[in-house]
């Protein structure tokens, strides 16, 4: 479970001073399914890259199941994104140079996993999202919707807890939007994950049990099943 308090980020940008987050308040239960909205440059990514440990907070507590990720040493944190969370964003992040089994087994390696058990593993988990006769093709021969898969496949293979997604769908037309939405949700439910999402469309956040929206660095959250 997440337990964000005061969650305050302050950039600085020439001479002016950019309040990101202003004091979020915000619990993410185990099992959640989130969706952050919110106008550009409010607040969203940087709320996402606080949950995934990818920068801190300028004051305030990010806490995962017990342990504030803000107070952790940089070894520390990096071995809390290796293990626990996964990540999808909109620009694939795919390395052109490898298959896509190759790009999946890359989330394996900083677990000390042996090269054959990450192969398998990566396989299965290109299976899983319905590219298992895609193992050995390069992103440049995948279409865009195939290669979110893959990056969908190299977020989950190291089982995480946690599934933070950037604008996943933000590249894709409507009708593989709607297919990229449908394995996500389909692996959040058969993994038990934990899955935070920051999406400007509002037809997904509909969808979703939970939607949090931030203008000017403060949150305010809706639940779908009472609106």
């Amino acid at each position: 479970m997440y337990e964000l308090t005061g969650v305050t980020k302050r950039y600085t940008r020439g001479k002016e001073i950019v309040l990101a987050l202003d004091g979020v308040d915000l619990t993410i239960p185990d099992g959640d399914r989130l969706v952050i909205q919110g106008p550009t440059g409010g607040g969203k990514s940087t709320l996402l890259q606080m949950l995934g440990g990818l920068d801190r907070p300028t004051s305030g507590e990010v806490v995962l199941d017990g342990t504030d990720m803000a107070r952790l040493s940089e070894a520390r944190l990096t071995k809390v994104r290796s293990e626990n969370i996964g990540f999808v964003f909109q620009s694939f992040n795919l390395i052109p140079t490898l298959t896509a089994q190759e790009n999946v087994e890359t989330a394996l390696v900083p677990l000390g996993i042996k090269a054959g058990d990450r192969r398998e593993r990566a396989a299965e988990a290109l299976k899983s999202v319905g590219l298992g006769e895609r193992l050995r093709h390069l992103p440049g021969e995948m279409s865009g919707g195939q290669q979110q898969r893959v990056a969908i496949a190299r977020a989950l293979v190291k089982q995480p807890k946690v599934l933070l997604a950037d604008e996943p769908t933000g590249n894709l037309d409507e009708s593989t939007r709607d297919e990229i939405m449908d394995v996500l949700e389909r692996m959040w439910k058969e993994h038990g994950l934990t899955f935070v999402m920051v999406t400007h469309d509002s037809a997904l956040a509909k969808k979703a049990p939970r939607v949090a929206t931030i203008r000017k660095g403060r949150i305010t959250v809706k639940d779908n099943a009472r609106a």
